[in-house]
């Protein structure tokens, strides 16, 4: 079984920063990329920003250069370090990742449970 869980959000106010963490554990032999997503009121799903293996990186317009992934591979975790936070980056925040299980050496996406992410004053 894998897990992944995140970490990190709440609230702030615009201009600020906020740091998420998402790791995952459980049988997992390999895990290919991960990536952030999020999910607004009222607003599909988008992905915000994302990170192969080798640590290449892409991002929705609307973040770049506020925005920073990055991951461990050694401990299996991403990261998104959000910087000048502005009101319309309020969203519930979602990790996932393409993982090869350990015990059948099947590959899926995983997906965090969610982190609110709340940028007001």
């Amino acid at each position: 079984q894998v897990q992944l869980v995140e970490s990190g959000g709440g609230l702030v106010q615009p201009g600020g920063s906020l740091r998420l963490s998402c790791a995952a554990s459980g049988s997992i032999f390999s895990i290919a990329a991960m990536g952030w997503y999020r999910q607004a009121p009222g607003k599909e799903r988008e992905l915000v920003a994302a990170i192969t293996s080798g640590g290449s990186t892409n991002y929705v317009d609307s973040v770049k250069g506020r925005f920073t992934i990055s991951r461990d591979n050694a401990k299996n975790t991403v990261y998104l370090q959000m910087n000048s936070l502005k009101p319309e980056d309020t969203a519930v925040y979602y990790c996932n990742a393409d993982i090869i299980s350990r015990a059948t050496f099947g590959g899926g996406r995983y997906w965090g449970q969610g982190t609110r992410v709340t940028v007001s004053s």
